[in-house]
C-alpha cells in the first residue's frame, strides 16, 4: 500500500500542473461567457468591445506567468507596426505562447491571431475563448484576410508533431511545411522568429515510442499526455524580422528561414534554431532552468 500510495502521489504530482492549466483555460472561457451574458455582447469577438474582458483574462495569465515561471518577454521592438507572420517553436504545452499573447495585449493592446491544429476546435466548451483570443484553423484564405486587416498571425510549423516528439534537444520538426512562406509572399509581409527559453524543461512528453508515433500519424490526435510543470525560468525572445522580398521564391524564403545567417550572424540551421542556440542550454537542464529563477541578469 505504501508503494502504491507513493506511485499515485508521484503520478499526481507530474500531471497536476498541466491539469491545473487546463482548468484555468476552461475557467477563462466561463468568465467570457459570464461577461457576454451580463453585458449582452453580440459584437464580433475580435472587436474592441471585448477588450475589457480580454484585459481581465490577459492580466490573470500574466500574473500566473510572473509567479510560476518568472516570465520575461524580450524583443517586442522587432514586431512590425503592421501585419506580419510570427513563426515559433512548439513546446509540449504552448503555455509560453499564451503568456506571450497576454503580455503583448497588456503592453501594446494588440491581438496576435493564432493558427491552431484542427483538434483544438474539437475540444468541447472552448468556442468563445478561441474566438475572442483570435485562434483560427489557419487556411490560406483566413490568414491572408487577417494579414490584410493589419493583424499579426502566428504559426508553429512543427505544430502538434513538434509538441509530441521533440525533446530537450529542441529539434525542430517542420517536415516539408512551407505554407507560411507562401502566405508571407502573397501578403507581402515579414516573417518574425520567436522562441521561449526552457519551455521543454517546464513541460515534457514521455520518450517517443513507435506505437504512439504511428497512432498520431494515422489519427493526427495527441494521445500522449504532457507532464511536469516545474517553476523553471521562461524567457520569450522575438528575433529580427525577415523582410518581404518581391524577388524571392517560396523555396528560397523557406531556405532563408532555414539559414541562421540573417539573424545575429549565426550560421545555424534555422532562424528559430538560431534563437535556441543563443539562449538555450542543449540538452536542456531542469536544474539549471530552475536556478535561473534566481539569476537577475538578463541572458
Amino acid at each position: 500500500m505504501v508503494i502504491a500510495s507513493l506511485t499515485m502521489s508521484a503520478a499526481l504530482f507530474v500531471f497536476i500542473v498541466p491539469l491545473t492549466i487546463l482548468f484555468f483555460i476552461y475557467l477563462s472561457n466561463i468568465l467570457l461567457l459570464i461577461y457576454q451574458r451580463n453585458s449582452e455582447v453580440k459584437a464580433d469577438p475580435l472587436s474592441e468591445v471585448w477588450d475589457s474582458a480580454r484585459k481581465t483574462i490577459a492580466s490573470f495569465w500574466d500574473i500566473y506567468a510572473r509567479i510560476w515561471h518568472g516570465y520575461e518577454l524580450h524583443g517586442v521592438e522587432n514586431l512590425p507596426e503592421g501585419p506580419g507572420i510570427l513563426v515559433y517553436y512548439h513546446g509540449a504545452i504552448p503555455i509560453d505562447y499564451l503568456y506571450f499573447l497576454s503580455r503583448l495585449f497588456l503592453w501594446k493592446k494588440r491581438l496576435c491571431l493564432s493558427v491552431a491544429d484542427h483538434f483544438v476546435f474539437r475540444l468541447p466548451g472552448l468556442k468563445l475563448l478561441l474566438e475572442v483570443t483570435g485562434v483560427m484553423p489557419g487556411t490560406r484564405e483566413e490568414c491572408l484576410i487577417a494579414l490584410k486587416n493589419g493583424h499579426l498571425v502566428s504559426i508553429s510549423p512543427g505544430g502538434v508533431r513538434e509538441a509530441l516528439f521533440s525533446d530537450e534537444s529542441y529539434q525542430l520538426l517542420w517536415g516539408n511545411r512551407k505554407g507560411f512562406a507562401q502566405v508571407a509572399l502573397d501578403a507581402k509581409v515579414p516573417i518574425i522568429p520567436m522562441y521561449t527559453q526552457n519551455v521543454r524543461e517546464g513541460y515534457r512528453m514521455f520518450k517517443e515510442r513507435r506505437f504512439f508515433r504511428q497512432l498520431y500519424e494515422s489519427t493526427r490526435l495527441p494521445f500522449t499526455p504532457p507532464y511536469g510543470g516545474l517553476p523553471v525560468k521562461f524567457r520569450t525572445y522575438i528575433g529580427e524580422p525577415i523582410p518581404y522580398d518581391p524577388n524571392i521564391t517560396t523555396e528560397e524564403l523557406v531556405e532563408k528561414v532555414c539559414k541562421g545567417d540573417f539573424l545575429f550572424s549565426f550560421q545555424t540551421k534555422t532562424a528559430v534554431q538560431a534563437l535556441i542556440s543563443k539562449h538555450q542550454t542543449i540538452p536542456g537542464s531542469i536544474w539549471k532552468a530552475l536556478l535561473e529563477r534566481f539569476d537577475k541578469r538578463r541572458k
